[in-house]
């Protein structure tokens, strides 16, 4: 029985429920479904990526409100959109599948009203919200679909514990883009983004407080006095949340660095990506709270060695054989960067790559997926 899926995702810029989101679709198009996925567009530009699968890219309006208003509003966005789009086309899903808060909170509202029979709801993580909107709007994201899936045992346990929600459990994957063979592309983007820097440490995934940004940013300094020509690579930066405060902060300390240190390309299009990750000397991802961390599987695909936490979901699927794997403050994350360089150390990372990154297939995936997608959805 072939599925018409529809996925729903918060934004068409590159973050991680947004890569799951898109990997999960094109592998169930391989599987011979019919995923079409829908995203919130908030600068006209689309999706980051080609697809080759159905996908919408909604209309998003600049929101001069707080964090709450622009929540209210993005959810607002989803609902509006699809009581058009289902009035038009009724049925037109056998399933829809929620990747956030947002898109699960506008489902639960669009099977309120009748539009659609059933949702289901993947929890990457859980944020501790002061906004009392904002928890609430997590909590009903999460009691009400008819099913929750989440992709780490971390995030499966604090729903049980929390919400008393037995969650299916699921899987990332990792692209087949990402190897650590050349393409060509390397100089070029090096020349592009002045990557000259000797080692080139990089990180994906912006300025925010859960990637301890700062701590990292400390932790280079540090290093830099022992290797006056390193270089720090900050990819990414898309995301919904204001963090203001936390970036003035940082940008304040990294002013002390000379000019071209510190290098912050922004959202790198999606393209030049696996080249990024191959001319680094090693991938750094001290964060302190993750899904499951994608960026880090593709970092090991491209054949670099990776320092990551020392804590779940990191541990769940590294160990010292694949990782270093060291406490997320500034004194053990400036070890970890001189320690990552050694070239033994570095080889026995990435030689325990590859069997590592073939337990995480997009295949596999939508596999799980499909297996409860089953469940819901009743024979014709």
């Amino acid at each position: 029985m072939s599925l018409r899926i529809a996925l729903l995702t918060y934004a068409t810029k590159p973050r991680g429920s947004v890569i799951h989101t898109l990997e999960l679709a094109q592998a169930l198009a391989k599987l011979g479904h019919r995923p079409h996925v829908f995203a919130l567009d908030k600068d006209g530009r689309g999706f980051h990526r080609r697809v080759t699968f159905a996908a919408t890219a909604i209309p998003a309006s600049p929101c001069t409100g707080g964090t709450d208003q622009l929540v209210q509003q993005r959810i607002g966005e989803f609902v509006q959109f699809f009581r058009q789009h289902l009035q038009q086309q009724p049925q037109d899903y056998d399933l829809y599948h929620a990747q956030d808060c947002l898109s699960a909170n506008a489902l639960a509202q669009l099977r309120a009203e009748g539009y659609i029979p059933h949702f289901v709801r993947t929890v990457h993580h859980i944020e501790a919200f002061t906004s009392l909107y904002l928890r609430d709007c997590q909590e009903k994201s999460i009691l009400q679909p008819d099913r929750c899936l989440c992709v780490s045992d971390l995030w499966q346990t604090a729903l049980q514990k929390e919400y008393g929600i037995t969650a299916h459990r699921v899987i990332n994957g990792v692209s087949d883009r990402f190897s650590s063979q050349s393409s060509g592309a390397e100089a070029a983007l090096a020349q592009a983004y002045g990557l000259t820097g000797q080692p080139i440490y990089l990180t994906v995934g912006g300025i925010e407080p859960r990637k301890n940004s700062i701590a990292l940013l400390k932790a280079f300094c540090q290093v830099r006095t022992h290797l006056p020509n390193a270089q720090l690579v900050i990819a990414g930066g898309a995301t919904l949340f204001d963090y203001r405060d936390y970036r003035q902060e940082f940008m304040a300390l990294a002013q002390s660095l000379p000019e071209g240190t510190l290098v912050l390309p922004g959202v790198v299009p999606d393209a030049d990506l696996p080249a990024l990750y191959r001319l680094a000397d090693a991938f750094i991802f001290p964060s302190v709270q993750e899904g499951w961390g994608l960026v880090v599987l593709e970092a090991i695909a491209s054949g670099r060695p990776v320092v990551t936490s020392n804590q779940p979901p990191f541990t769940e699927f590294l160990s010292d054989e694949t990782a270093l794997l060291v406490e997320p403050n500034v004194s053990a994350i400036a070890t970890a960067l001189q320690q990552v360089l050694d070239p033994a150390t570095a080889q026995r990372l990435v030689t325990n790559g590859p069997p590592l990154i073939q337990r995480y297939r997009w295949r596999t995936s939508a596999e799980m997926h499909l297996t409860l997608y089953h469940q819901l959805v009743k024979p014709p």
